[in-house]
């Protein structure tokens, strides 16, 4: 039968060599999530670059139309490109949206082009529904993939910089662990 400082050492042991499997995990996590975080908020800024859309100016009509709420957070980018999915976001939701909610007293494109589609003739219905579809696909693109992927870009960094604490955290009680075993 062992001794107790045997048991204990072989417990010593074990904990340690479990940190040893954590801390290597977390850290190999965290620099996954890192890497994951940074291709895709490079991915977002690279394809919304490549689309050229930009914040009206402070003191343009498109930016002066808007309701005091849209306004102000549309005026925090004014001039400035859309680059990020935070800026997709408010440009999809704070401008485009508004100025679409002005096309035919604020019905959707489903409901637009039901009527258009009914009457074929109507050159009115016709633009409307066009304008409504090429608004709300774009408002859903920047929705769907700007702002959705930069989320989950954030999200990633925000793992990867836990992950990474809890490895340095973990490393440091296992070089307790490994010190505590040298003393036995």
């Amino acid at each position: 039968m062992a001794s107790k400082t045997e048991r204990r050492r072989i417990i010593d042991k074990t904990l340690t060599s479990l940190g040893v499997v954590a801390t290597l995990a977390l850290l190999l996590i965290g620099g996954l999530a890192w890497w994951a975080g940074s291709f895709v908020t490079s991915n977002v800024h690279d394809q919304l670059a490549a689309q050229k859309i930009y914040f009206p100016e402070v003191d343009s009509p498109a930016l002066t139309a808007l309701p005091d709420e849209q306004r102000a957070a549309v005026a925090q980018y004014a001039g400035q490109q859309v680059l990020t999915g935070a800026q997709a976001k408010v440009f999809a939701d704070d401008f485009i949206a508004v100025h679409l909610s002005k096309i035919a007293a604020g019905q959707t494109y489903s409901e637009i082009s039901a009527q258009a589609q009914a009457n074929p003739s109507d050159t009115q219905l016709q633009a409307q529904a066009n304008t409504l579809f090429k608004g709300e696909t774009l408002r859903g693109l920047l929705l769907g993939d700007a702002y959705a992927f930069g989320t989950v870009g954030q999200i990633a960094h925000v793992v990867a910089l836990v992950a990474l604490i809890a490895g340095a955290f973990m490393l440091v009680l296992v070089l307790l662990g490994l010190l505590h075993l040298a003393r036995l």
